[in-house]
């Protein structure tokens, strides 16, 4: 059996555990090695908690250690090109949490930084590997839809205002676009295979943050779309919707489908529903990074897919 795949964390963040942590421990071939933070005291109690043997004095120190093959990057959206760009120099395969970086020029850099080094580089859209979103992919590829005729997605989900909440805070990259918006805004240019043009926006701005954007979208060929989300909401969401000329395809919560999903497919006056189980999305991620990191598999995400997204997130900033 070969080695190991060592994934060192820049940040003891919240979303390491479900993302990273976590699913490693399911797996005989991934271990989490070390952790970084700002507060190397917090680091300490991070390792401690879970379960990570050691603790590296700062990010360039997490970087430059032996035991790591590939950096989880999990700070802040702010500080993502500058450490991305730092590891992959470094010799590191990076998985770097979305939104990939803070606009398209820093994501054109992360990139050019990695290609130039010869590392991957994957952004951590979860829900990209799972079943739910790589069976509608055929679906959709298969023709049975018909030509498209619209394209819809929505991210909603309550997070409430705290000054020190980072998706809050403009320093740190925060706003609903980035952390909530880049799903649907990936989800449809992957299932309709084309990046759209924003046709109008609307970006309601509080604290200094985009607490919430509506986008009008025309894909190629006509195509209409729409794209939601907010940080303002009463109730979570995270829907998709394809209509063709001969069906629909809808899914509910296309992000987790772990945590509760529906997958329906409608042709004609026939419905089915489709299954959404399987490993999770960040089990089905880890394993895609093994494939890419140890095995020479193509990314599903990174490269040209992050700058094209950045390209779609700017649009709308700009547009709104």
């Amino acid at each position: 059996m070969s080695q190991p795949l060592r994934i060192g964390l820049l940040g003891a963040s919240r979303i390491a555990p479900p993302a990273v942590i976590n699913p490693a421990r399911e797996r005989d071939d991934v271990v989490v090695t070390a952790v970084a933070a700002r507060d190397p005291a917090r680091a300490a109690a991070y390792a401690q908690t879970h379960g990570i043997a050691a603790v590296a004095d700062d990010y360039a120190a997490l970087i430059a250690r032996d035991d790591v093959d590939v950096v989880y990057n999990g700070l802040p959206i702010a500080a993502h090109a500058e450490w991305t760009i730092r590891a992959v120099e470094g010799g590191k395969a990076v998985l770097c949490e979305k939104a990939f970086a803070a606009n398209v020029a820093e994501a054109e850099a992360m990139v050019a930084a990695a290609r130039a080094a010869g590392q991957p580089l994957l952004e951590a859209f979860h829900y990209r590997f799972h079943n739910v979103i790589r069976r509608a992919e055929a679906i959709v590829a298969s023709g049975e839809l018909g030509p498209l005729t619209w394209a819809e997605a929505t991210f909603n989900a309550k997070i409430p205002y705290d000054p020190e909440e980072i998706r809050w805070r403009a320093d740190q990259g925060g706003g609903a676009l980035g952390d909530l918006g880049s799903y649907p805004a990936h989800a449809l240019r992957t299932l309709v295979g084309s990046t759209p043009a924003v046709v109008s926006a609307e970006v309601e701005m509080q604290h200094g943050v985009d607490a919430g954007a509506t986008a009008a979208l025309r894909f190629a060929d006509g195509l209409g779309g729409r794209l939601t989300c907010t940080m303002l909401a009463d109730n979570f969401e995270a829907n998709l919707t394809l209509r063709g000329e001969r069906g629909t395809l809808g899914i509910r919560n296309f992000i987790a489908p772990q945590m509760g999903c529906s997958f329906r497919v409608q042709i004609g006056e026939e419905s089915r529903a489709e299954p959404t189980d399987g490993p999770s999305t960040y089990a089905a991620q880890l394993a895609h990074l093994v494939d890419v990191a140890q095995h020479g598999a193509t990314p599903l995400t990174g490269g040209a897919d992050a700058i094209a997204n950045l390209t779609l997130l700017d649009a709308i900033r700009a547009a709104g």
